[in-house]
């Protein structure tokens, strides 16, 4: 039987960016593809673009730099075999953060960290899964439509507003929603901040 391969778009070691973990070390593990194609995508070239890679490539790769926190995105990592990818990462000691927009349910039990970010479609039982749910808001959000995640806050998952592109507009439109929904929290794109990949 052939080894397991998962086609990546790049694997680069930075910060966190965004939510909860904003500003901690991370080495981001991009898998390609995703069939949403959102137009506000700032990862549009994780389309299509990608290298298979097996575990053992992928784990060597993971090996060159000092941290064992890795962050799995895409691209839309669930449209790959995702829970045995989570599985040789646990495996080979790594400290497991997923980002996904939740559009297709999966086991990841073995994820240490769950984020959710609905785009088009989501599933109800990803929402349940998630730490946080990332609300990304820019001026054409339906602001009645996004009320339904309130829905999901509880004491393991918290919600957060995080400004489509990080535009004044968006950042304004955001803090004034978690002033009016304080259990929520406001995430601002860091790495886009400071330059950073």
């Amino acid at each position: 039987m052939p080894p397991l391969s998962w086609n990546v778009n790049e694997i680069f070691y930075s910060v966190q960016g965004e939510g909860r973990h904003s500003g901690m070390p991370a080495v981001f593990l991009r898998l390609s593809g995703c069939s949403m194609g959102c137009s506000f995508c700032d990862t549009t070239y994780a389309f299509a673009n990608g290298t298979p890679m097996n575990s053992l490539q992928i784990l060597v790769e993971l090996a060159k730099y000092p941290c064992k926190t890795v962050v799995v995105t895409g691209g839309e990592p669930t449209e790959q075999n995702l829970t045995a990818l989570i599985g040789v990462l646990k495996s080979a000691g790594h400290i497991v953060h997923l980002e996904t927009n939740g559009a297709r349910d999966c086991d990841v039990s073995q994820a240490d960290f769950i984020c959710v970010s609905p785009k088009k479609n989501v599933s109800e039982k990803m929402l349940q899964k998630a730490d946080i749910i990332k609300l990304v808001i820019g001026q054409n959000t339906d602001l009645k439509e996004i009320e339904k995640y309130y829905a999901y806050e509880n004491e393991h998952t918290t919600l957060y507003f995080q400004p489509e592109s990080n535009l004044q507009e968006n950042i304004d439109l955001c803090l004034t929603l978690v002033k009016q929904h304080p259990s929520a929290r406001l995430s601002v794109q860091l790495h886009k901040l400071l330059h950073v990949k």
